[in-house]
């Protein structure tokens, strides 16, 4: 390849792929992007970063600043959804190479008249871009750049700040290089902060042994509320499949009155853009959800690709499944889970253009009644070009649609979808419970290129997911688990009433709980308050009101010498909005050491007074240096303070 310019761009950062997906960020999130730029010889370079908004046609502009050794940084914002362009640009910039030489002469007492005249060809093409003030001055070095008799008042202007910048507000871009262009994906702010509660619409009846409704969950929005949550999800809400139906604690012979599972989708009643006829009609639906939305909630739908044997896809489209010589075809299998209820759908069909079309017009049915988030159920077992697809096909017309992907897998596996689009991911935070583990694996989210295209959501239990630290678990267990999703990560989520109530039973040496709600109707106390319903709800609304809990990135580990004490800083972008959070890890006995303070993130110094207030109990104290003790007990295992400088 040829190419005349003499800048070099490259390690142009974020990028993703070399550019083959885009990064993500909410609206009015700053990027700031990095680039190597350098120049053979001496010369004085200079570089931008260039970006639009997929409406704009020009380019806007933002000068990047040399740090060190090469490297250069600028940043800007984002203030629309939608796509944007980003690239750098270099340049040697012969005006301020000019300056800088002619500047080195002068100190060193050397005549430089013929530079002057040199410089003259650098000041008149700038007079057709200045202002009438800027002109006057440029006119001004011009004239004395020529005048042997003005040689003094010539050297005073080259060397000038006011003519610095007037070179480098019109800079000529002579044989300019630029980087390849890459995408960033800006989306509206809950895919980086939400607040999710899951509950089975079914077990919502005030009657024991009645199938809930849409109507019993209006019922239980206010308390929703009330907890904090802004997002409602729902386990799938579609008519259940009779063939193979499970029972009670997931056995495979369902005897009557058994409900199966949900996730078993398809009857005689309908599939995917039915719904279960106990739950309620489509008018119900509508209802419930302009009802949540009233109170600042939205109801997330479960998206779940697999088929009942009775569904309706398996007489209309066979040849969406595979089958066996027998005339079978092979249940659903996530080892060791055995889904003898569900057929996986044939993503190899020959008509998987018919296939993909249906699932898009699944989704687009259920926007259109007032849907704008999913949860997709194992999207790791379904084609990655399908999703990314789907999701762009999705949000061309909906750009609110947030997707949240179910995929408890293998690590690439899971950064994978996130690159193709999805909004959320689920993580290994249900099992991280060590300060170790718990430290690695938000550096690993929030330090590395992750930080730029996958959003964690934290969840400490799911209806799958009963993990072995809550089980036969005390008060200060829940406390202490809710309080590290809530505040390492902005997007967290509890499958209830099952947590706030420590319903932790479960399938003795497996992490599954004892006759799940997966497969049967449950009847809880819905109303039944305790300390966790209590905390829960502060918590939530301490996120709410904390720019710096409401994104995960700005995060950074605090010393502190008690392997049983995690203390961490948090910062919204501009640090207007700084917290301490300290957990204890220890359910059972009182933890203390003392905490350092990151000085130097903090902008201060030893000895100046910090004030901070512990937003759970309304205490203030205040602090003169960087080591403070701290002494944590399991009745209340964390503190959140605010920090005031």
């Amino acid at each position: 390849m040829q190419n005349q310019s003499r800048v070099v761009i490259d390690a142009v950062s974020p990028q993703i792929n070399g550019g083959e997906f885009f990064i993500k960020r909410v609206v009015n999130e700053i990027v700031n992007v990095d680039a190597h730029v350098l120049v053979d010889g001496h010369d004085v370079i200079a570089a931008s970063v260039l970006y639009k908004h997929e409406s704009q046609r020009k380019w806007n502009e933002v000068r990047m600043q040399h740090i060190e050794n090469d490297e250069w940084k600028a940043a800007f914002f984002v203030d629309k959804q939608g796509f944007y362009a980003y690239k750098v640009q270099g340049w040697v910039d012969y005006a301020l190479n000019w300056q800088h030489g002619i500047e080195r002469k002068i100190d060193d007492n050397q005549h430089v008249k013929s530079e002057l005249l040199e410089g003259i060809t650098l000041l008149e093409p700038l007079l057709n871009k200045a202002s009438k003030e800027e002109k006057d001055f440029l006119q001004s070095c011009i004239n004395d750049f020529a005048s042997e008799a003005n040689y003094n008042a010539a050297v005073s202007a080259a060397k000038s700040q006011e003519l610095h910048q007037i070179f480098v507000k019109y800079p000529e871009k002579h044989l300019a290089n630029e980087s390849k262009t890459f995408e960033i994906y800006v989306d509206r702010k809950k895919a980086r902060f939400s607040t999710w509660y899951e509950f089975f619409p079914r077990s919502a009846s005030e009657v024991e042994g009645q199938h809930g409704t849409f109507k019993d969950c209006e019922r239980l929005l206010p308390r929703v509320a009330q907890m904090g949550f802004d997002t409602l999800y729902f386990p799938p809400v579609h008519p259940i499949g009779e063939v193979n139906r499970k029972g009670k604690n997931n056995t495979t012979e369902a005897h009557d009155g058994d409900v199966g599972s949900a996730w078993g989708i398809g009857s005689k009643h309908g599939g995917h853009k039915d719904l279960h006829p106990q739950l309620g009609s489509v008018k119900d639906f509508k209802h419930l959800i302009k009802k949540a939305k009233d109170l600042n909630i939205e109801i997330a739908m479960d998206y779940a690709l697999q088929a009942a044997p009775d569904h309706p896809w398996v007489t209309s489209h066979p040849d969406w499944f595979k089958w066996r010589p027998d005339g079978t075809v092979q249940y659903a299998e996530n080892p060791p889970k055995k889904y003898q209820d569900i057929l996986p759908i044939y993503w190899e069909s020959k008509d998987y253009k018919n296939l993909w079309k249906e699932c898009l017009d699944t989704m687009l049915y259920w926007i259109d009644c007032g849907i704008h988030v999913f949860r997709v159920d194992n999207p790791h077992t379904k084609p990655y070009y399908f999703w990314n697809w789907l999701i762009s096909e999705v949000k061309k017309k909906y750009p609110d649609v947030i997707f949240l992907a179910e995929a408890f897998t293998k690590p690439k596996v899971m950064q994978r979808l996130a690159k193709e689009g999805y909004s959320q991911s689920y993580t290994y935070f249900t099992w991280r419970d060590n300060k170790h583990e718990l430290i690695t694996y938000m550096n690993e989210l929030t330090q590395t290129e992750m930080r730029d295209y996958m959003q964690p959501n934290f969840w400490p239990n799911t209806p799958d997911i009963n993990p072995f630290h809550l089980q036969g678990a005390n008060e200060s267990k829940y406390l202490q688990r809710y309080a590290l999703a809530a505040t390492l990560s902005s997007s967290i989520g509890i499958y209830g009433p099952v947590f706030e109530q420590m319903i932790s039973d479960a399938i003795p040496g497996k992490e599954e709980y004892y006759m799940s709600e997966k497969f049967q109707l449950k009847h809880y106390d819905w109303f039944k308050d305790n300390k966790l319903t209590l905390l829960i709800s502060k918590i939530n609304a301490i996120r709410h009101e904390n720019e710096a809990l409401q994104q995960t990135n700005n995060i950074k580990f605090c010393t502190v010498e008690n392997d049983n004490l995690l203390a961490f800083y948090k910062w919204n972008q501009n640090r207007t909005n700084e917290l301490l959070i300290i957990i204890s890890l220890d359910q059972y006995y009182s933890q203390q050491a003392n905490v350092q303070l990151p000085m130097h993130e903090l902008g201060i110094h030893h000895g100046q007074q910090l004030r901070v207030e512990d937003l759970v109990t309304g205490s203030s104290y205040n602090w003169h240096s960087e080591w403070n003790f701290v002494e944590l007990h399991p009745t209340l295992p964390f503190h959140i303070f605010k920090i005031n400088k």
